[in-house]
């Protein structure tokens, strides 16, 4: 195939020698304040807070950034072959891709994109294979592509598109409504809305939502996010003439999820503290114009998904007496909240998610991290398992009550997203889409190994490579992690790392404590005070490659985003020995601040608080910023964040950066790469993705020696 020829004559270009990656390299002079605060008795030296400050409004900050990107950039341009690795991610991502349609009033919604797009698009059919027609082109709202959809929600009666729009990759969005039948949009502006959706009322008249009070002035990406309070919006009328609907100014760190029930008669309201699934429930009987919101589950111990109902009937997806999920049903009318009716029970594998389409109960398991597919009556009577293709992971089963169809998308590390049309009548799948990449997916192999970690638990891993690839304990290896909030690793297919593995490389996912694999056990084994064993679980996968002679300590790269980066960096600081390169993306660095900024108290659910003592400790003890050791090797770094980023604000990656550099003893690079006007990565454009990955794998060819020999 064209794309292996490719892959082969980029080897010979990417050969390089490790001379220039063992040249110290001359890093910008950082200040070093003499800040010293006393928590809980101790004494934490905080020497590169200035770097907190915002890049918008800082200009000390901006030189800085703009100095370490001099560095950088300049670093990966010297680096042979880092045009060809971008020639070929382009030319690996220029491929039609969909995603599974959703129908509404008889019209079938879906994205494509058509390649090289910096965003997708939404089309509209008037039948499946109809020819589709433009809803919404974000490619048409920044010249750069950095302006995303970000929200999307279409009346019952097909008449009204709400839809939100995020620039810069903020959390931050604007919601807009589109006449779906002339394609202009109404003046509806609605501001200072973020983790929030739109539910229609059945009569198309308007939606509720959820939104924060207008920030301070300058404080806009950097404010913690609290006072999420529910209002009610009639289409065409301004935003200050919107009905709140709830809030609890006593529980200001509430926040609300507003769905309503496909009858039209209830709203439902989840309402979160932090990242955990565990939520409270409340609703109001939309039929009775003075009714209040009543609470239905007033404590946070257990998850409470709505997935219909059948009047005062209500359905949900719990962990209620089972941490792997069951579907269960409460009476409104006489709720017994500690005794549901239990519809689906708890089976062997952990439920991770459930949805109420054709009268069936459509349910998605876990099974060693691979997707598995049940379909129930609504008594909970099993009806069928549905077939997927392979192993791997299968998304979508969206749908309403009434209808006879849905779509999934299934894919693989060898297999790009496809998606399936799904008869609910009749349990046949039957394809409607699937991708054309350039690459031949016979010529590589995955398989799924099982190691144990330092206290003896057995975790899954994944890997994959180029089919007879001789695992000579030489191989360049990419150790992926997340390990938090619940979320699953699962096969899935990626451009990035199948160039990665035309290298010659060897791709490793492991699927540690933290996550929901398991269900919440797991989760809950590597949260709070037990959070360690996510470090120590993604040591053990490292130094399992090592002993079954996959790689070397030189050869293996670690990779990790987000609470991934904050594993990243923990795993390096405690084991610099164990790893010959590092990449940590938009991670958590800081454990005693980040609980101060935007969206950071949410995740007090899973790394605890600063303000407990005991917690305090357990953050101490593994925060990277905090043990870094001066006069230590750590490994070649290459830390990746974007100055816009209000998810986890971008301090987090100037402070650890700074103070890498200043620690580091040996000549292995510490470089900080920062984008612009990304954000944490959602709505990130196509191309800005495919200059970050042609920078990350240029980096490990430098640092790794990544070239002919590691593809012999």
């Amino acid at each position: 195939m064209r794309g292996v020829r490719i892959a082969a004559s980029l080897l010979t270009v990417v050969g390089v020698g490790l001379a220039t990656a063992k040249t110290k390299l001359d890093y910008p002079q950082t200040k070093a304040l003499d800040l010293v605060e006393e928590i809980h008795g101790k004494k934490v030296k905080d020497p590169y807070r200035w770097l907190e400050d915002d890049v918008r409004t800082s200009p000390e900050v901006r030189a800085w950034v703009e100095a370490q990107n001099k560095v950088t950039f300049g670093y990966l341009a010297q680096i042979p072959g880092r045009d060809a690795i971008e020639r070929r991610l382009t030319q690996l991502w220029n491929y039609e891709r969909f995603t599974p349609p959703a129908i509404r009033a008889g019209r079938y919604y879906y994205f494509k994109n058509d390649g090289l797009q910096n965003q997708s698009v939404l089309y509209v059919a008037d039948s499946l294979d109809g020819a589709p027609r433009i809803v919404l082109d974000p490619n048409s709202w920044s010249v750069d592509g950095t302006v995303a959809l970000s929200g999307l929600a279409a009346s019952d009666d097909g008449r009204y598109l709400a839809y939100a729009r995020s620039a810069a990759g903020s959390d931050w969005q604007e919601w807009f409504v589109r006449d779906l039948a002339n394609g202009q949009d109404l003046g509806d502006h609605l501001r200072w809305t973020k983790f929030t959706n739109a539910a229609w009322t059945p009569d198309g008249k308007g939606f509720f939502y959820s939104r924060f009070d207008e920030p301070v002035a300058g404080d806009e990406f950097k404010a913690l996010n609290t006072n999420q309070k529910v209002f009610y919006h009639r289409v065409g009328s301004a935003q200050a003439d919107d009905v709140l609907v709830y809030e609890r100014p006593d529980q200001p760190q509430w926040g609300f999820a507003p769905t309503v029930s496909e009858d039209g008669r209830y709203l439902v309201l989840s309402s979160y503290v932090g990242t955990d699934p565990r939520n409270r429930v409340f609703y109001k009987d939309l039929l009775e114009p003075y009714g209040t919101v009543r609470a239905l589950v007033d404590t946070i111990d257990n998850e409470y998904t709505f997935l219909g109902n059948d009047g005062a009937l209500f359905y949900f997806k719990t962990d209620l007496g089972a941490p792997r999920g069951r579907v269960v049903a409460l009476d409104t009318r006489a709720p017994r909240v500690e005794k549901p009716k239990e519809l689906i029970p708890e089976s062997q594998n952990a439920l991770q998610g459930a949805s109420l389409l054709g009268n069936l109960f459509v349910a998605t398991y876990l099974q060693d991290a691979a997707t598995r597919v049940r379909v129930f009556r609504i008594d909970g009577t099993p009806l069928r398992d549905v077939e997927l293709p392979g192993t791997g992971s299968a998304s979508g089963f969206g749908g309403r009550r009434t209808d006879v169809e849905t779509f999934y998308a299934f894919s693989s590390f060898q297999t790009p997203d496809t998606i399936y049309r799904y008869d609910l009548l009749t349990g046949e799948s039957r394809l409607w889409r699937r991708p054309q990449v350039d690459f031949d997916p016979e010529q590589y192999e995955v398989k799924q190994v099982f190691y144990k970690s330092k206290d003896g638990t057995r975790v899954p891993m994944f890997l994959a490579h180029k089919k007879g690839l001789a695992l000579d304990g030489d191989r360049p290896t990419l150790l992926y992690g997340y390990g938090g909030f619940g979320i699953s690793l699962t096969p899935s297919f990626s451009v990035t790392y199948l160039a990665w593995m035309e290298l010659g490389g060897v791709l490793a996912v492991a699927n540690l404590r933290g996550g929901g694999e398991y269900g919440e056990a797991w989760h809950d084994a590597g949260k709070l005070a037990h959070k360690q064993n996510v470090f120590d679980d993604f040591i053990a996968a490292a130094e399992w490659l090592v002993a079954n002679r996959v790689t070397k300590p030189a050869r293996l790269a670690i990779q990790g985003g987000s609470n991934g980066g904050l594993l990243v960096g923990a795993c390096m600081v405690q084991r610099p020995d164990l790893f010959g390169a590092a990449l940590p993306a938009v991670g958590v660095m800081d454990m005693l601040r980040f609980e101060k900024f935007t969206a950071g108290r949410y995740w007090v659910d899973d790394y605890g608080s600063v303000e407990d003592p005991a917690q305090f400790a357990t953050l101490y003890a593994y925060s990277p910023y905090h043990n870094l050791k001066p006069g230590a090797r750590y490994p070649a770094t290459l830390i990746t964040t974007a100055d816009t980023d209000d998810r986890v604000v971008p301090g987090h990656s100037f402070k650890f950066a700074a103070a890498l550099q200043r620690a580091q003893a040996g000549d292995a690079p510490v470089l900080i790469r920062i984008e612009t006007s990304a954000g944490h990565g959602g709505g990130k454009p196509t191309a800005k993705m495919i200059e970050e990955a042609a920078d990350e794998w240029a980096f490990l060819v430098q640092v790794l020696g990544v070239g002919p020999t590691a593809g012999r």
